[in-house]
């Protein structure tokens, strides 16, 4: 049982983004690069498969400058995976080629009888990028699953839908499923787990090498930083004279009376 984990390296949400010089990508020198937290679940979800089928392994596999991404891979291992495959590949890349990549080193290693992925990367939300992988590689597939069964002929997973609602599909294998928030609780990397990522060995692929093209058929033509919030006003006065001047505020410039 060979599983796959598709990870992506992505800003830490507490670092402060710039936008580049070229005004259509981000200022990568000072940003801290941590694993996309809805793969986490992804990765701790093929680690508890691997334990409890036994011969199984999982794989992680990311796409991404070979200078920084290799450290996600080695974060993934620390957590309990056993192999990583780092795809070398531009900074910035539009979603399909990503997908291209990944469906096309997963054929190079010989099939997965399951892929897993994050349901969403939080650095652009593009949201696409599993369903792409499933779609070039012909097997099923559901995202933002909150939970699964997996027998060897089949996987059950059970999603969320609109308005709290639960949809529940059975998937002939192999097939690929984008992990939700609640399908488990990921584990900390324990200390001879990151010992052990130090001196892992990854394998190093690159789009060429792949057949894969980095221009893709999409361009970013600008990108900007939303507009700050203005500060907050406080209203002085007993309450009807408040409740007077935050209806005047509310009508004069919120425009929305």
């Amino acid at each position: 049982m060979k599983i796959f984990v598709c990870i992506k390296q992505v800003p830490d949400t507490e670092t402060k983004i710039k936008v580049a010089a070229d005004g259509a990508s981000i200022d990568s020198t000072s940003v801290k690069w941590v694993m996309n937290p809805y793969d986490e679940y992804a990765v701790e979800e093929a680690v508890k498969l691997r334990e409890a089928n036994a011969g199984a392994q999982v794989f992680v596999m990311t796409v991404g400058p070979k200078k920084r991404a290799g450290e996600v891979l080695r974060t993934a291992i620390a957590m309990g995976a056993d192999e990583g495959v780092l795809i070398d590949s531009p900074e910035n890349i539009e979603p399909f080629v990503t997908a291209q990549a990944l469906a096309a080193a997963i054929k190079t290693e010989g099939g997965a009888s399951l892929i897993l992925t994050g349901k969403l990367a939080i650095d652009d939300n593009a949201s696409s990028v599993g369903q792409m992988v499933a779609e070039l590689l012909g097997i099923p597939h559901s995202t933002v699953v909150s939970k699964i069964q997996y027998t060897a002929e089949h996987i059950t997973a059970e999603r969320d839908i609109e308005g709290g609602a639960k949809e529940i599909s059975q998937m002939t294998n192999p097939a690929l499923i984008g992990a939700n928030k609640g399908l488990n609780m990921p584990r900390y990397a324990s200390l001879p787990g990151i010992m052990k990522a130090k001196k892992k060995v990854l394998k190093e692929l690159d789009l060429a090498g792949l057949g894969v093209a980095a221009a893709g058929k999409t361009k970013v033509l600008s990108l900007e930083l939303p507009a700050d919030k203005p500060p907050a006003k406080l209203l002085q006065g007993d309450s009807s004279a408040q409740s007077a001047e935050l209806v005047k505020l509310l009508r004069d410039e919120a425009k929305v009376l």
